[in-house]
């Protein structure tokens, strides 16, 4: 039986290239988007938005719909927690409002989304967390929200690993370093002066690429990883050493 991994965000960006990825190694795909599903591929797309709380009792009787109806399951192996937003700010001018929806999708939507999928997540499962290289390492100093909403994950990672221990469900966090997406309106992925002066801070002399994250993704749920759990993996091509 092939194993069945839930991507939310798997629309674009890291999301869509791990979902990719998986697919090629023989892992059943279900996606998430918000607004635009995205280029067709082989995997099922559902509709969420993460930081909307209220809808999620209705996304998990769809998602146990599509379990039973497409694979004959009443459960799935791997959840990966990539949705998100890019916002950025010096403390001095962030707004609330910026700082609210970073704190519902990153944070509060990952934590309760979680607890509602935990009955679906089948023992002996995995779980991995986005955060980011920026919960290490300041930047250019203007992601103080973002990066610090992103420690919560890495210390809820940890307490999660020990709660599901039991069912030999690991948690880990998987923390991308700089990357070429359109997160964040695309800067790391278009202009190249911001991404030569970004590569010279970076051991391998270059930015990260969805593929490279997604490689990692990959190995983090293969059979021979099942050992690792709590635990904080930088894919960053050793940014900032």
């Amino acid at each position: 039986m092939s194993k069945i991994a839930l991507i939310t965000g798997g629309n674009r960006g890291l999301g869509r290239a791990t979902a990719e990825a998986l697919i090629a190694d023989g892992v059943e795909v279900i996606y998430t988007y918000r607004d635009d599903p995205g280029e067709k591929i082989d995997a099922v797309a559902l509709r969420l938005t993460v930081g909307d709380l209220d809808s999620y009792p209705a996304f998990v009787e769809e998602l146990r719909g599509v379990l039973r109806d497409r694979f004959g399951r009443e459960d799935f192996d791997f959840l990966i927690n990539n949705a998100g937003v890019g916002k950025a700010g010096k403390v001095a001018d962030f707004s609330v409002e910026d700082f609210d929806e970073l704190v519902n999708v990153h944070f509060r939507g990952v934590f309760f989304l979680t607890q509602k999928l935990l009955p679906v997540i089948k023992d002996g499962g995995r779980i991995i967390n986005l955060s980011t290289g920026l919960a290490r390492f300041t930047g250019d100093g203007i992601y103080a929200a973002y990066g610090s909403v992103k420690g919560a994950i890495e210390v809820f990672t940890r307490y999660l690993a020990k709660e599901l221990g039991p069912r030999r469900i690991s948690v880990n966090v998987v923390a991308p370093g700089a990357t070429g997406t359109d997160f964040g309106g695309g800067a790391l992925r278009d202009n190249e002066a911001v991404r030569s002066h970004i590569s010279g801070q970076i051991a391998f002399g270059r930015l990260g690429e969805p593929e490279d994250i997604a490689g990692v993704m990959v190995a983090m749920l293969a059979d021979n990883t099942k050992w690792i759990t709590g635990q904080r993996i930088e894919a960053s091509g050793g940014m900032l050493l």
